[in-house]
């Protein structure tokens, strides 16, 4: 096993790094402050190929295996988790879905639009009830002769903002419960949609978060996402990738916090000599590095095991959990070593500390994963 990659990524990943920080870190500071959707920087993103990273070139993507996706996506977040989320939902949740279950006209009127950035995409499938319960679904979807009629409210759904369209799950066997759920692609155009503003989030802001309410929307049965009664199997899907996306997205603001702590080491003086002398502070920098070290191979393990194999659900499990955790513990150590420096609110080890938190939550808890874990080391 290698983990070189080849000229042709190299030089891929080196353009992602020069975009990251010259484009998008140094307007990082004012999306927090400011919590709006950069549209400008998605669109930049996609040029670059960044919207539709694992989307194959057939259908207008860039058709990049996931262990690059997964590089790509940590050297983004390094400058801002916020654009490294709005990309992982486009491409793991909501393109990389479409080019699995669709049928030819999805992928034909979706795809390639998504994949320029032509159009986004957002993941409707949390609810106040179902989160990690994610089976609980209570929006429901009633077949008629015209095709299907949607009732029901989605929350923290990412992009929604300014998406085009959204994969929103619904039961349309209320009582069958994973069983039971279908998945359509909904315009968010259509009528007896409205757009309710999230709550303001902790971190990650800018995210285009809001609630959709769904009030009689009608689609054609031509929108279903795969089989009917088939919805969860498609979610399930969806989030292995994201997880490893998640992954590689916390692993960036480990990274940068770890490169702040570095910083400040050298820089900062105490006793007559710089901290990174003293014992203290380099075995937290030492522990901080191999945790990140070891939690990168796992999400490594997992990318490749996503492209490889047809199922990548424990390996995805694991690097999200280990890699969220260890950089949640490199935003904290990273806060101790520069104590009020970085307990000062608009400093960057401040925003790291936020923002890596939410890694531990969406797309599935910590707890969630280990569950998933026990269940398949059990099995």
């Amino acid at each position: 096993m290698t983990f070189s990659f080849t000229s042709e990524q190299q030089a891929f990943l080196d353009t992602v790094r020069q975009f990251a920080e010259t484009r998008v870190a140094p307007r990082a500071a004012e999306l927090d402050a400011t919590g709006i959707y950069p549209r400008a920087l998605v669109d930049e993103a996609a040029a670059l190929g960044l919207m539709g990273l694992t989307v194959s070139t057939e259908h207008g993507g860039a058709g990049r295996d996931y262990v690059t996706y997964a590089a790509a996506i940590e050297i983004v977040s390094a400058a801002s988790a916020t654009l490294a989320v709005i990309l992982t939902v486009n491409n793991s949740l909501v393109a990389e879905a479409i080019e699995q279950f669709g049928t030819p006209l999805q992928q034909e009127t979706w795809l390639s639009r998504l994949a320029r950035g032509q159009a986004i995409g957002s993941f409707a499938l949390s609810e106040a009830d179902a989160g990690s319960d994610a089976a609980n679904q209570q929006t429901v979807a009633r077949l008629d002769d015209r095709g299907y009629v949607i009732n029901g409210r989605k929350v923290w759904v990412a992009n929604a903002e300014v998406a085009d369209v959204a994969i929103v799950f619904a039961a349309t066997e209320p009582d069958a419960r994973g069983r039971g759920i279908s998945a359509f692609l909904v315009p968010l155009d259509a009528r007896g949609i409205t757009r309710v503003p999230s709550p303001e989030s902790l971190g990650v802001r800018g995210l285009g978060c809001v609630d959709l309410e769904l009030t009689d929307v009608r689609v054609d049965a031509m929108a279903r996402l795969g089989e009917p009664g088939r919805g969860f199997r498609v979610a399930m899907r969806a989030l292995e990738g994201g997880r490893v996306a998640i992954a590689a997205q916390a692993l960036g603001v480990g990274q940068a916090a770890l490169e702040e702590a570095l910083r400040y080491s050298r820089a900062r003086h105490a006793f007559g000599q710089p901290i990174g002398n003293f014992q203290a502070i380099q075995f937290q920098l030492a522990d901080i590095a191999t945790e990140l070290s070891a939690a990168r191979m796992l999400t490594w393990k997992a990318a490749d095991t996503r492209d490889r194999a047809p199922r990548a659900t424990l390996e995805s499990s694991m690097a999200k959990l280990h890699a969220s955790e260890a950089a949640h513990r490199a935003a904290d150590r990273a806060m101790q070593i520069l104590a009020s420096a970085g307990y000062t609110r608009g400093s960057l080890v401040e925003r790291l500390f936020r923002d890596v938190r939410a890694a531990e939550i969406y797309q599935g808890t910590s707890e969630v994963q280990r569950m998933i874990i026990a269940e398949h080391i059990l099995s």
